[in-house]
């Protein structure tokens, strides 16, 4: 079986980035297996990230065929085309730089800003934001997003769905702060196209969150800043009509 990767160095020349196929033996199965088959016997310069080797990490998060996969729990077929996570910086070959996605997380306060010393979570709400909470910050849906094909200073889904289960949080006392700051380019830029949703390794579904939190802000006093009240019909709209 053969497969392709994206290799990619700033230090190679002439050209910074290539595909390199290489071939495996039978007994791989699995992604993470092939890369490191690779790495150990036949180029050692490969360079990828990996850590739990189970699914729960998310360090190895990648492309296959430009969809986001778990190496740990992507199986292989003949032809593969293993790239970079998307819409990041590469670092070298399949290691990108997170910075981009998690400073998208500080820019929508996406954690307590002010905790009750008071209030308790009942199992039920515990189980309203259980899904949320098992995001293991692996960058897939911030890949995924097509939004920020266009426009880099998009929240993305990753803090967006983070945002909802912080707002949602029965322990939260203010989340109106955290409401307010995922306004602008953020939670009524979202084209809800459920790429994210598609990405995601374990079953979170942003697409539904972000509905969710667009509920929340309306409730909070915001509304879609793409509609007007006074101009939804081009000269002014006639109540009476």
């Amino acid at each position: 079986m053969k497969i392709k990767i994206q290799r990619y160095c700033k230090h190679r020349t002439p050209d910074k980035t290539t595909v390199a196929e290489y071939e495996l033996p039978k007994k791989v199965n699995f992604l993470l297996e092939a890369l490191t088959f690779i790495k150990e016997q036949v180029d050692p310069t490969l360079t990828y990230s990996s850590g739990c080797r189970s699914g729960v990490c998310g360090s190895c998060a990648m492309r296959v065929n430009d969809k986001e996969q778990l190496a740990c729990e992507y199986k292989i077929k003949e032809g593969d085309l293993i790239t970079p996570l998307d819409k990041m910086q590469i670092i070298k070959d399949l290691v990108v730089d997170h910075n981009l996605s998690q400073d998208s997380m500080a820019r929508s306060s996406t954690y307590f800003k002010k905790p009750s010393q008071t209030l308790t979570q009942s199992k039920s709400d515990e189980k309203m934001i259980e899904k949320q909470t098992d995001c293991i910050l692996c960058s897939s849906c911030f890949s995924s997003c097509p939004v920020l094909e266009v426009d880099s200073e998009f929240l993305g889904p990753f803090a967006l769905t983070r945002a909802y289960r912080y707002v949602s949080d029965s322990r939260n006392e203010d989340s109106k702060e955290i409401i307010d700051k995922v306004q602008s380019k953020g939670v009524w830029d979202c084209t809800l196209c459920g790429e994210c949703t598609l990405a995601c390794p374990q079953g979170i579904d942003p697409k539904n969150d972000i509905l969710m939190l667009r509920m929340k802000s309306v409730q909070a006093g915001h509304s879609d800043p793409t509609f007007a009240s006074d101009d939804m019909f081009g000269g002014g709209f006639d109540p009476s009509f």
